[in-house]
């Protein structure tokens, strides 16, 4: 197994251990996220550093803290920010998609021994799980938005700003994890 696989190499698998990584996360985005700025001309799509925690925690820790970390987190920056719990329902749970498919993409293709796939792993696994993930939000058009203005004010700058921070922060976070990794128990 590697570093991030569950125990018995089960991603579903929850443990008091996905539960703590999960919450842990999802507290660090929820702090974390608020520091964010709106783009101008978006439908309040934010540049957010923080979103590098989902993927990383879906990477890291599986599917259902990855979940944990990107539904909860992200209702946590709403409720900061004034929006509520349920404004934005559907962000949660693309959030929260996100991390799921980095831990199930994660868990199914192995980690290289070579440096520097191990990077391009981290990097498209992100940038694949956002770009999906993300597609969720296409409720919004049950919400009466129309299909073009999801697309272009909402979809297309959430997936750029994202993919972009996740291709940044999410390589620097697992290096930064890997060595505390083993007394954490991963």
């Amino acid at each position: 197994m590697t570093a991030h696989s569950t125990a018995a190499g089960k991603p579903w698998t929850i443990t008091s251990r996905t539960i703590v990584f999960g919450a842990v996360g999802a507290a660090l985005y929820g702090v974390l996220g608020v520091f964010s700025f709106i783009i101008p001309g978006t439908a309040n799509v934010a540049i957010r550093p923080a979103l590098a925690i989902i993927p990383f925690a879906g990477l890291r820790f599986g599917p259902v803290a990855g979940f944990f970390t990107g539904a909860v987190g992200n209702a946590i920056v709403d409720q900061i920010q004034g929006f509520g719990f349920l404004t934005y329902w559907n962000w949660s749970l693309a959030n929260g998609l996100v991390g799921l498919l980095a831990g199930l993409i994660g868990h199914y293709h192995p980690e290289p021994e070579v440096r520097s796939r191990q990077l391009l792993r981290v990097v498209v696994i992100s940038v694949v799980a956002v770009v999906v993930g993300l597609g969720f939000t296409f409720t919004d058009i049950f919400l009466g938005n129309t299909p073009w203005y999801w697309f272009t004010a909402a979809y297309l700058p959430a997936v750029l700003n994202t993919a972009a921070v996740s291709v940044i922060l999410v390589p620097v976070l697992d290096r930064a994890w890997q060595p505390l990794a083993h007394r954490a128990g991963r």
